[in-house]
């Protein structure tokens, strides 16, 4: 064991002289300000292959058509894609859709973010709140409200269907309470009700741990000078805790915006977007398209669906960000 030591001591050594000696000559040769950059050059290598990449190779492939995997062998077909995607007598009735089902995977998608990512925020609040209050055991509950998050998706939707579907442990408990057994999963509104559901219960302790890093960061002094001035818990939440929170909601809300509109993993375990279409959101859509039916292999449509999934993601972020530093500068 002593000879095993040192030699890893030895080694570790060894390597600390050749990097030192290597980084020396680097910088000697290129200079002490362009040392950042080759620092900086293996992650920037590693987001070109794995991101930038893929974006630029899924915006030429949602311009071409056909079967074939390869770039090089697909046809390129123009405008296509998209002109499928749009070609609708009336926008608000998906059945004039050429796309019907991306539509209604679009209104699908338009009304879960709305009501989750409501709904995740005003929880997510409310529970950084109870837990940045004087509370007994709070150590405690901290880590219960965040354990959800450390589950995969795919036990998350896994364990939810084993407890809503129609044998499962809730109407197990209705019946016993006398109660008529619900079919949770075959019903359009209960489904969609339960897909929200599970995903805030699934993310809302990661939005909660920031809020609270947020409330955290004020200022007790606030506080105190609020209480000599006699102001009530109410006045102090409106005039010092939501305002000085509102960043930290900004981010709260850009990133469980984003979120909202890529879940997919949680929604197609647990619904596989059934009943029917109710529950299939944009994501699903797109996977379908381009994966899942390998008979049609239709990448084209699924790449130009992605695009316009992504566009939206950047409109909807530039303008929570604008709103978020209009804020900023008509409070300061």
């Amino acid at each position: 064991m002593n000879l095993f030591s040192k030699f890893l001591s030895r080694l570790s050594e060894a390597l600390i002289g050749f990097f030192d000696v290597f980084f020396s000559r680097l910088q000697g040769l290129i200079g002490l300000k362009n040392m950042a950059y080759i620092f900086v050059l293996p992650n920037l290598l590693i987001f070109s292959v794995f991101i930038l990449l893929p974006v630029f190779l899924n915006f030429y492939i949602s311009f071409t058509g056909g079967t074939n995997i390869l770039p090089q062998d697909r046809l390129f077909v123009g405008l296509s894609n998209y002109q499928q995607i749009f070609d609708c007598d009336d926008f608000f009735k998906t059945s004039t859709c050429s796309e019907d089902i991306f539509w209604r995977a679009v209104a699908n998608t338009a009304k879960f973010s709305i009501f989750q990512v409501s709904l995740m925020v005003l929880f997510s609040v409310m529970t950084a709140l109870v837990l940045n209050s004087k509370v007994g055991a709070r150590a405690f509950f901290r880590s219960v409200f965040f354990y959800p998050v450390l589950l995969s998706p795919v036990v998350v939707a896994l364990v939810w269907r084993w407890i809503l579907q129609r044998n499962g442990l809730l109407n197990a408990i209705l019946m016993d309470l006398g109660l008529d057994r619900i079919v949770w999963l075959s019903e359009s509104n209960w489904a969609f009700f339960w897909i929200i559901f599970i995903t805030i219960w699934a993310h809302m302790g990661f939005y909660t741990l920031i809020l609270l890093a947020g409330l955290q960061a004020i200022p007790a002094s606030l506080y105190e000078a609020s209480n000599i001035d006699g102001a009530s818990r109410w006045q102090a939440f409106w005039h010092i805790t939501l305002p000085m929170l509102m960043p930290t909601m900004l981010v709260v809300l850009i990133l469980s915006l984003i979120r909202a509109v890529q879940t997919f993993d949680e929604v197609f375990i647990f619904t596989r977007g059934g009943p029917g279409s109710a529950t299939t959101l944009m994501v699903q859509y797109i996977y379908e398209t381009g994966l899942a039916d390998l008979a049609t292999r239709r990448f084209g449509l699924a790449s130009a669906a992605s695009v316009i999934l992504g566009i939206a993601l950047l409109i909807f972020t530039l303008i929570q960000l604008s709103l978020g530093r209009n804020s900023e500068n008509t409070s300061g």
